[in-house]
């Protein structure tokens, strides 16, 4: 591109300015060739009235003018000779005088056409040097006499010669610094574009960090700008796939893992059972423990269903006191179990959403709850209005989170207490569906956590 734009741009200033050098020189010569027009116009007259004057007073002396021509014209042959120019005199149709080594190829006769002495001819000798020719007939008793004067243009050539030669000097060397100033400017202009090729290539290698310098409010300036936002953009869309590509890593990871263990269990047992001779009793325990894991792992396999399935919800008019009305009486078989109390906090309040699914959720975050809280604690429910939002919570006083363990616990099969988690059932999975069902829900689900000092679950929905 850049040496496309140098070739391009120089080619048209050399046609430019030899157009303008070439239209000065033609300039210069036609005013060179009319300056010598007139001063030839003037020596004719000049000569011719000088010898007008010398006939007619060799006329009146009663001499022959003929025969006398070359006596007269002696003063004006050494004008000539110092001039390099030339004189010749006709007398009817024959040439009596001429200056110069050869008589003039033009006859009188072809000047037969003029009256007098005011209607001179002016005409170019194509010489080996060219000549500037001039001839009149002079006025009676005189008319059967003519001068013709040339002279040489060589002067005139030489010289416009040496301005056109010093004008194509002058050309060439205004192209030579313009080439210089060429390339400097283009190479200023190119730089941000290179500047974008070299951040192009460095991206395209997978460094998404670097950006263009944007300076100024030009259309460079513009350009860099954009090029650094969509840099920004890829790299955002980048990082986006990279921890997309991470979960669903460690998502295969987790379930990878949580697989092994019951099935590693099962096989275990099954081979015990195959090859151990053992009791009635062993045999019960080891079905068990067998049906259990089979259990857990169809249990998984229902909760990855759940997960997978939920693209949408029927939402409809859900009343926040029902809805914990119902999730305590489910759960409260189990809270007694281990004296543990849930107490609910609620005004009239209301969402748009799905009963069974937020039931769903609920159920979850109180199982979390119990399993995470002492015997004698409390779990509390409640519903805030703040602005156009609703936040129903579930508040515990059990172990509590880190702020790591905080970043993890939406993922699929991550688990903070991993045996217990085994050992009540678990595979890592309500949270996840939980924080699926709330998305769909147009709201979030956030947990404020500190360790030793219990847990709250914050379900924010938009109010209805």
């Amino acid at each position: 591109m850049k040496k496309k734009a140098f070739w391009t741009t120089l080619l048209l200033f050399i046609v430019f300015i030899n157009s303008g050098m070439l239209i000065v020189s033609v300039i210069s010569l036609r005013e060179s060739m009319e300056t010598e027009r007139e001063k030839v116009l003037t020596e004719h007259y000049v000569i011719s009235s000088g010898l007008l004057g010398d006939m007619q007073a060799l006329k009146n002396r009663g001499g022959d003018i003929k025969t006398s021509m070359e006596e007269l014209m002696r003063t004006y042959s050494r004008y000539s000779q110092n001039r390099n120019n030339e004189f010749a005199v006709s007398c009817e149709s024959a040439w009596i005088y001429y200056s110069g080594e050869e008589t003039p190829e033009s006859a009188p006769l072809s000047f037969s056409g003029q009256i007098d002495q005011s209607e001179r001819m002016l005409f170019l000798e194509k010489k080996p040097v060219p000549e500037l020719c001039v001839y009149g007939r002079f006025p009676a008793p005189f008319q059967e006499y003519g001068l013709l004067y040339c002279a040489g243009l060589d002067d005139m050539y030489g010289t416009w010669r040496g301005m056109k030669n010093m004008l194509f000097t002058v050309s060439m060397a205004m192209t030579i610094l313009f080439a210089l100033f060429l390339i400097k400017f283009l190479d200023i202009l190119f730089k941000p574009l290179r500047e974008i090729s070299a951040v192009s290539r460095v991206i395209a290698a997978g460094d998404y960090h670097t950006r263009l310098h944007v300076g100024g409010k030009d259309e460079i300036a513009a350009m860099a700008d954009n090029f650094n936002l969509m840099a920004g953009q890829v790299e955002s869309h980048i990082r986006l796939l990279q921890d997309t590509a991470d979960q669903k890593q460690q998502f295969i990871d987790n379930f990878a893992h949580e697989l092994r263990t019951p099935l590693t269990a099962i096989y275990g047992y099954a081979e015990y059972l195959q090859k151990a001779a053992v009791t009635e009793e062993e045999r019960f325990e080891c079905t068990r423990f067998i049906l259990s894991e089979c259990s857990r792992l169809q249990n998984m396999a229902y909760q990855l269903l759940d997960l997978a399935a939920l693209r949408e919800v029927q939402t409809e008019s859900v009343s926040v006191e029902e809805l914990f009305g119902r999730v305590c009486e489910i759960m409260q078989i189990r809270a007694e179990k281990k004296e543990i109390v849930l107490s609910c906090t609620c005004h009239q309040e209301t969402v748009d959403g799905n009963m069974e699914l937020l039931i769903t959720v609920f159920n979850n975050l109180i199982d979390n709850a119990l399993k995470a809280s002492p015997t004698g604690a409390v779990i509390r429910l409640e519903a805030v209005r703040t602005g156009e939002e609703l936040e129903l919570s579930v508040a515990d006083q059990g172990i509590g989170m880190t702020d790591e363990q905080i970043a993890h616990i939406k993922e699929a099969f991550y688990c903070v207490d991993k045996s217990r988690s085994r050992g009540a059932g678990g595979a890592g999975l309500g949270l996840s569906i939980c924080d699926k069902i709330v998305q769909l829900h147009h709201g979030r689900l956030e947990f404020l956590s500190e360790p030793g000092e219990g847990t709250r679950a914050r379900v924010i929905l938009p109010a209805e």
